[in-house]
């Protein structure tokens, strides 16, 4: 049985990773939550991960996996209709099978900042990962997103659009010549692209520099 705050972390990191494919921060656990302190959420997950609802990631710093929802055994809460599902169960839509193309504009840098759009293919992607609006893909290149579950090689699916919330991960075209995939941030009258590693400093740009390419909608990884 887990307390109102587990049940209220675990169903937002899970709305999260389902949106999105990369854990909420903890400090954006905390706002979500009305924590006082970052040192709540971690008291909080470690009772998740001790009951087997969710999972660090080894050698991947912010990255969690949903084991499985309260009053389930599966990770997934089961799909059913609005009249069969039990009042404390999230409905979700039936699964989409379907593989769909989208183009693969090469690499981007999720270091510093590489010439965009390198060559163009194509990349299947399960339609399930992909909600509405225009996509295409980008593989990663650096290791700037680490800390937000975002590895070299990785596969970023991107939906296309040309504005930005502060905190949403985007591909930033800079200058019309490089792009980068970095959290966006709006600092007075500057445009601030933040990495998420430590090693890293935030990139500072004025507005006319930067134009929104799209934001993060899902991660594809291939292991071989």
């Amino acid at each position: 049985m887990l307390t109102r705050k587990q049940h209220e972390l675990i169903c937002f990191i899970n709305d999260r990773l389902e949106e999105t494919g990369v854990s909420p921060s903890f400090e954006e656990m905390k706002e979500a939550l009305d924590l006082k302190s970052k040192s709540g959420v971690h008291r909080l997950i470690s009772a998740l991960e001790e009951r087997a609802f969710i999972r660090r990631l080894p050698n991947r710093a912010r990255a969690l996996e949903v084991l499985k929802m309260p009053e389930r055994g599966t990770k997934t809460p089961v799909r059913a209709t609005p009249e069969a599902a039990p009042a404390n169960v999230r409905v979700l839509p039936a699964p989409a099978n379907d593989v769909i193309e989208i183009p693969l504009h090469g690499r981007i840098a999720a270091g510093m900042p590489i010439e965009a759009f390198e060559g163009a293919s194509m990349l299947s992607v399960p339609a399930a990962l992909l909600g509405g609006g225009e996509h295409y893909a980008l593989e990663v290149a650096g290791d700037s997103m680490v800390e937000a579950g975002i590895l070299d090689g990785d596969y970023a699916l991107i939906k296309r659009q040309d504005i930005a919330r502060d905190g949403e991960i985007v591909v930033a075209l800079i200058d019309d010549s490089e792009a980068t995939l970095k959290f966006f941030r709006r600092e007075g009258a500057m445009v601030r692209l933040d990495p998420a590693n430590r090693a890293y400093d935030p990139q500072r740009y004025k507005p006319a520099q930067v134009r929104v390419q799209g934001k993060l909608a899902g991660l594809l990884r291939r292991y071989d």
